[in-house]
């Protein structure tokens, strides 16, 4: 299970798959959503719980990554997926109209963070190898370096970190 209240999961070193799906966009897009939803490396931003909103994410995170902080393409399409991931069990699991994303970077980490109202604590599953869902959390804990769970007075912000080289 998730860390409550700032604790954290450590990442467990490994033999984790390499990840073939690349969900990094266009850079065009990516941008046109900062005028949609505001700049999530500024403060939360708010998205509606749909499925659609998985787009809108990811076009966030490449802007902010990317072509904000700089950061590799690897970095990137890693951050990518897991607020994909994030987002969607925020989407699927919550049963909220909105949920929150605020990206932050600070010496040698950035941070993702997906606020919702549910207090519903996300769960880490095994995962068999013929599995067709259930791979979310295992992916943010495979390719994150740590990540948890903040419970908050109405609701929680799940989250991950990533080590980053600083120039």
């Amino acid at each position: 299970m998730a860390g409550l209240d700032g604790t954290e999961q450590p990442r467990q070193r490994g033999g984790a798959a390499a990840v073939r799906w690349s969900p990094v966009v266009d850079g065009e897009p990516a941008l046109k959503s900062f005028d949609l939803f505001g700049n999530p490396a500024l403060g939360e931003v708010r998205l509606p719980s749909r499925p659609q909103s998985a787009v809108a994410a990811r076009r966030l995170t490449q802007a902010v990554v990317q072509r904000q902080w700089g950061l590799s393409a690897q970095l990137t399409e890693h951050a990518v997926l897991l607020v994909s991931e994030l987002v969607g069990n925020a989407v699927r699991h919550t049963g909220a109209r909105f949920f929150g994303l605020r990206m932050l970077r600070r010496r040698g980490w950035l941070r993702m963070e997906v606020r919702d109202p549910s207090r519903g604590l996300p769960c880490l599953m095994p995962v068999h190898e013929m599995d067709t869902s259930g791979r979310g959390l295992f992916l943010v804990d495979k390719l994150s370096d740590r990540w948890g769970v903040d419970l908050l007075a109405r609701g929680k912000t799940t989250w991950f970190e990533m080590r980053v080289a600083d120039r």
